[in-house]
């Protein structure tokens, strides 16, 4: 743990026990990162955390972490990880779905780095999203719509496999109003747990839609990395303020989004978000339910 500089220290270490992140991105990686999975493992056994959920664009990281639970048992800390549906994994592919639920993945993730949106908006320049260390194939874009605007039929089936098996349906990187229109139709079909990833970055919901998808009964969740300093900040504190204003605390989740090079370690982040969380006069129950009770119930944990 850091050494206490601050009186506030313990109070922040104690508010990182049982926290709970969905969005770390350690390696081994396409794309360069600071810290391996072991080693995320053990900063957040460190910190007292409840639970980590690997993320990478490319792979189901679900056999990683039933593995390094074994290989490093009595951390305390649950791992877990899922499948983006990317073009490494055949695009919004139901047979990946299924097999990922089947051997226990948690969560899926709409088309990120391959989704029509993302492609767009790094393309042109509008975003400075992190790149490969080696050159992948260009990608093919991916929208959960077919070109009449309706969801397809390939989609419908995924979010019928996320309701069966319980697991999360995340936004990924597709345009707020096919979020939108995706969740809404997951929400018929028996998807109980949603989840926007960085809604205002990529993504780029407006305050009516953070909304919008609140009442369809999703999560806004806040990538940490954005809000502190490292190559990713892009927002201030008082954004922080507005987002979690806007959702209420009890639909608002912040996860690292870290592991990328030019940024601090993911635990480090927590840290530092939930220093700035105090500074805010933030209560303690709602950080507490920020950082890792809406996440552990997403995640069907206790």
């Amino acid at each position: 743990m850091n050494t206490a500089t601050d009186p506030r220290d313990a109070e922040v270490e104690e508010l990182l026990v049982g926290a709970v992140d969905l969005h770390c991105h350690s390696g081994p990686a396409a794309m360069p990162r600071i810290l391996d999975h072991h080693e995320a493992l053990l900063d957040a056994a460190e910190a007292g955390f409840r639970a980590l959920l690997y993320k990478d664009h490319f792979y189901l990281g679900v056999a990683h972490a039933v593995m390094l639970e074994k290989l490093v048992p009595n951390t305390g800390v649950r791992l877990y990880s899922g499948i983006a549906l990317n073009n490494a994994s055949g695009g919004i592919n139901p047979h990946a779905v299924n097999h990922a639920a089947n051997i226990g993945a948690k969560i899926v993730w709409l088309p990120t780095l391959s989704a029509a949106n993302h492609v767009a908006q790094t393309e042109s320049g509008a975003k400075n999203f992190p790149k490969t260390a080696k050159r992948m194939l260009e990608p093919i874009p991916l929208s959960a719509l077919d070109a009449n605007g309706a969801i397809t039929d390939d989609t419908k089936l995924v979010l019928d496999i996320v309701a069966e098996a319980d697991m999360i349906l995340a936004g990924g990187h597709l345009p707020a109003r096919e979020i939108i229109q995706v969740f809404e139709e997951a929400g018929r079909r028996g998807v109980k747990r949603m989840l926007v990833n960085h809604p205002t970055y990529v993504v780029n919901c407006t305050d009516d839609d953070m909304r919008a998808l609140v009442e369809l009964g999703a999560y806004l969740e806040h990538s940490i990395c954005m809000f502190i300093p490292g190559k990713a900040l892009c927002f201030t504190q008082q954004d922080l303020a507005h987002y979690i204003e806007l959702a209420g605390a009890e639909r608002t989740v912040l996860s690292s989004d870290l592991g990328l090079q030019g940024s601090p370690r993911p635990i480090e982040g927590y840290r530092q978000i939930v220093r700035m969380l105090l500074d805010m006069q933030m209560p303690k129950q709602d950080i507490r339910r920020m950082i890792g009770d809406n996440a552990a119930w997403l995640l069907n944990i206790h």
